[in-house]
């Protein structure tokens, strides 16, 4: 048996699984995205430092990069059915301790790590596992790019719905609406449910053999340093730009209506990535993509600041912005199969969310020390060069297993 042995029939219809996972990542990841919205309400409301919320939610994105390893061993081993009905629970209940959270200390549990720990189960490393042992191969880089389209959806969906029950509801019921709204992934969750795994001959390769290989293996080194640069730039981007725009003393419509196009214009872009991965090397996408983002943040840092150029950042960026999942993961499974796909995935993600705790921690951090974001921005812009640089040697074959190949 050679790496390149075709994946399992699939057990589930690519339709089932494609609506279905859809479904789950557009509630994940759309709730999540607007947690931007909720900085200044609650830090106001508190009487707490912007460095407090940006810490809880730092932790909750390092919290779930630590989680997802483990949730995609699960998903992997029992299928993900159980994985996302654990991570809807704890969704709704972190985000209704959430608000009801009055200390740093209780908000940095529920939105952090509560939440965290939930996304984990709930968003793409779980939804990949499932799509690679149902999807064909051929077929794979485009699903993928469907269901992160459908994430990026959520976000163009649910930030205005959250803006509105910000400002109609108040903060705190509208993080209790958006727990009920959490449970919802449970009965999707009966639609990705797979039959048992079959029983396989012997020489199959072990947890602890995939993972000495993948770590081992030069260009799955490579995928974690550049999606640790995706994960400091999106959520600087999406939990700090409200308050960079207000600061500046734009309207807090135009930071919603921002949110808003860069979840809508990434439907373009993650499934255009996806698409595109099917012809196209994926590591020339991944540097094109991560280069791409630093010219667009030095652009919009040289234009004058008003509405249009923030829609304007706000839509091309949006196009670049969760278009990295598709053939970041892709890669994974095309280098080392799909049998330990979720949990390769989650092991990728854990850089991505070092990312993200540097991202939302440090940006918090360095503004309540300078009084400004500037430092920041241009952190992003060198790590964006830096990932384009650092994608290119990928390779993308898949490996050669010479002791399974003779079994």
């Amino acid at each position: 048996m050679s790496a390149t042995t075709p994946a399992a029939p699939a057990r589930l219809s690519m339709t089932q699984v494609l609506l279905c996972g859809a479904a789950v990542v557009t509630l994940s990841m759309g709730i999540r995205h607007g947690f931007g919205l909720w900085l200044a309400p609650i830090t106001m409301d508190r009487g707490w430092s912007r460095e407090t919320f940006a810490f809880a939610i730092a932790v909750q994105n390092l919290a779930w990069g630590a989680a997802g390893p483990l949730a995609g061993m699960v998903a992997d081993r029992f299928g993900a059915f159980r994985v996302l009905l654990v991570g809807s629970l704890l969704y709704a209940l972190g985000l209704v301790m959430m608000a009801l959270s009055t200390s740093g200390l209780a908000f940095t549990g529920s939105a952090g790590l509560l939440i965290g720990i939930a996304q984990s189960g709930t968003t793409y490393a779980v939804i990949y596992g499932v799509i690679g042992r149902n999807v064909a191969p051929e077929k794979r880089s485009w699903a993928m790019g469907v269901a992160a389209a459908a994430g990026s959806f959520g976000q163009f969906l649910m930030v205005p719905v959250e803006s509105w029950l910000i400002s109609h509801w108040g903060w705190q019921q509208a993080l209790i609406v958006l727990g009920c709204a959490a449970l919802a992934i449970v009965p999707l969750a009966f639609g990705l449910k797979e039959p048992p795994m079959p029983a396989t001959a012997g020489h199959e390769q072990s947890i602890g053999q995939a993972l000495r290989e993948a770590f081992g293996y030069r260009s799955f080194q490579l995928l974690m340093a550049g999606y640790f640069v995706c994960g400091f730039q999106v959520v600087f981007i999406g939990v700090h730009m409200p308050s960079y725009l207000k600061d500046k003393g734009l309207a807090p419509e135009v930071a919603t209506t921002a949110l808003a196009l860069i979840g809508l214009f990434n439907v373009v872009g993650t499934y255009a990535a996806g698409t595109l991965g099917q012809r196209l090397q994926k590591r020339h996408i991944l540097a094109a993509i991560y280069a791409l983002r630093s010219v667009v943040i030095v652009a919009f840092l040289a234009l004058p600041l008003t509405p249009a150029s923030v829609y304007v950042f706000a839509a091309t960026m949006g196009v670049l912005w969760l278009s990295t999942v598709p053939p970041t993961n892709a890669v994974v499974a095309q280098i080392f199969g799909v049998k330990y796909l979720s949990m390769l995935g989650g092991f990728v993600f854990v850089s991505h969310q070092v990312g993200s705790f540097l991202g939302a921690w440090l940006a918090g951090r360095l503004y309540d020390l300078t009084g400004a974001y500037t430092i920041v921005w241009w952190i992003a812009v060198a790590l964006g060069v830096a990932a384009a640089l650092i994608n290119l040697p990928v390779r993308e074959t898949a490996i050669v297993r010479p002791a399974l190949a003779r079994a």
